[in-house]
């Protein structure tokens, strides 16, 4: 998947705002949803040796909210590393190129259901 399929795809599929909040980075784009404006996928650019790997070359890559009970597993998985300037221990780093696309939607799927409005409670006293 590629940049503007996944910007594609995310607008299909979730209902979101997207921004790019850096001017020095006119490429990153941030995906929000709507309610709670919290980011629930950040697509960036990044050199490979930020991520620890081989080589001067650039990947595109989207980090994702993951449960992190999950994210030891998720990583042993390719084009899948800790997240890139993120908390690692519930973020990941997904490179567009290298991992399968549904795996990438599986993880936008649950980023967006990690990061999404959680229900009010009701205010005052018991229903009872």
């Amino acid at each position: 998947m590629n940049r503007e399929a996944l910007a594609a795809y995310i607008a299909e599929t979730y209902p979101s705002e997207t921004d790019c909040p850096w001017a020095r980075y006119p490429e990153y784009r941030v995906f929000r949803h709507a309610g709670n404006r919290k980011w629930f996928a950040l697509l960036l650019r990044v050199s490979r040796k930020t991520l620890g790997l081989p080589g001067e070359s650039t990947l595109d890559i989207v980090n994702v909210k993951c449960d992190p009970l999950l994210t030891g597993s998720f990583r042993a998985e390719p084009g899948i590393y800790p997240a890139y300037h993120m908390n690692k221990a519930s973020w990941l780093s997904v490179s567009l190129e290298e991992a399968g696309e549904e795996t990438l939607k599986l993880l936008l799927d649950m980023s967006f259901h990690q990061t999404a409005p959680k229900p009010r409670r009701p205010k005052g006293g018991s229903a009872s």
